[in-house]
């Protein structure tokens, strides 16, 4: 019976959850590459015209943030043809600063705002007719793949994200 406090402490301590990375983090940013590679919409509806827009690269690049927690949080996902598909290859910090904005993308929104497009309140339509998401890219090019942009956007509902800002 003496030991009991202590064995109720170490479950308390293991039974805590763990929290999830700060939504568009890094480690968020890991998870969603494995979460689009997963979605058969991304991968497979990205693989025909869309990717092939890499300014001969091999690649395309998209970096995203939270606006309320300032462009230096930015992370990225590379995205590249692999076995018929689009893939991404990797996804956490930026390792691309330069971005070929005939092919590559940057976009931001409020936490609220990402939030909300994560749980299909709105698609990617409404989000850029009314501002909610910045976007700066081949806009064109995003509206012809509405459907798998909508996928994307719903990644932030898919994966589990603190609510902080992630660090700097």
């Amino acid at each position: 019976m003496k030991y009991a406090p202590i064995a109720l402490a170490a479950l308390a301590v293991l039974a805590t959850p763990v929290h999830a990375a700060p939504l568009m983090s890094a480690e968020w940013t890991a998870q969603a590459c494995d979460a689009w590679n997963k979605d058969a919409l991304l991968a497979g509806g990205l693989a025909d015209k869309w990717i092939k827009n890499d300014k001969g690269r091999g690649y395309k690049i998209i970096h995203l943030y939270r606006t309320d927690c300032g462009e230096a949080t930015q992370t990225e996902m590379k995205i590249a043809a692999k076995d018929g598909k689009a893939m991404c290859v990797y996804g956490g910090a930026v390792q691309n600063a330069s971005m070929d904005y005939s092919a590559d993308y940057t976009m931001h929104a409020t936490t609220e705002r990402w939030n909300e497009m994560g749980a299909g309140e709105y698609g990617p339509m409404k989000a850029m007719m009314f501002g909610r998401l910045k976007f700066t890219g081949p806009k064109m090019e995003a509206m012809s793949v509405m459907g798998p942009f909508e996928a994307f956007l719903r990644l932030p509902g898919k994966i589990a994200g603190d609510q902080d800002c992630p660090a700097k």
